[in-house]
């Protein structure tokens, strides 16, 4: 049963890059192959009385590195591109794949300007690209203080959701979402894609409660 789980928790991650990011055309095929190598790896050489998410599939977000980037500016209240220069350099860097090197430039970038909530989420996004997917603590923090920078803005907790969705951390996932849902406008294009990967999202919750409860014999 667990594998059900793992495969519904993968395309539920698909979905969210595909529908809500809306990762462009070149970016899927890398995307898509990264999750079902993830659930293929998981099946054949996983644990299945392991509870979390194959490798393989955290590696989606870091998978395509300008998808990354670009995924940034879809989900987000404002239609103006970024004018921080320290940003624009280091996402030069990460389309790249070179994450240290925009991780570095963002450094600058956050020193200069301590609340830039846009420069702490291009930070984080590239730690997590820099460590092959994983949301290590240095990424934790970066996402927690472009939460604190700017409290209504949709990306960074929507990333972070993201990030401990792929690390099968669900309820923790669903309760970021959901706030970005509900403090979204009406007509934000990310808003009712997001909303329909909650209702999914709700169903591997569930399928994974079910599974943990013990079947009472009579």
């Amino acid at each position: 049963m667990t594998w059900v789980l793992v495969i519904g928790l993968a395309l539920v991650v698909l979905a969210v890059l595909l529908f809500v990011l809306k990762v462009p055309r070149g970016g899927r095929e890398a995307v898509a192959s990264a999750l079902l190598l993830g659930i293929a790896g998981y099946v054949t050489q996983g644990s299945p009385g392991l509870a979390g998410a194959p490798k393989e599939a955290r590696e989606t977000v870091s998978g395509n590195p300008a998808a990354l980037v670009e995924a940034r500016s879809k989900v987000t209240n404002s239609g103006i591109p970024t004018t921080n220069r320290w940003v624009v350099t280091s996402d030069a860097f990460a389309r790249n794949g070179d994450y240290a090197s925009a991780a570095e430039v963002l450094r600058i970038a956050v020193e200069e300007d301590p609340k830039s909530s846009e420069a702490w989420l291009a930070m984080a996004n590239a730690l997590v690209g820099h460590a092959d997917g994983m949301l290590t603590p240095a990424a934790s923090y970066a996402y927690r203080r472009a939460i604190a920078a700017e409290p209504n803005a949709p990306g960074p907790p929507f990333f972070l959701g993201l990030a401990f969705a792929e690390e099968g951390r669900l309820a923790e996932a669903r309760a970021l979402w959901a706030g970005v849902v509900e403090r979204a406008p009406a007509d934000a294009a990310y808003r009712a894609p997001l909303a329909g990967q909650i209702e999914r999202l709700d169903a591997v919750i569930a399928a994974q409660k079910a599974e943990s409860t013990p079947v009472q014999r009579r």
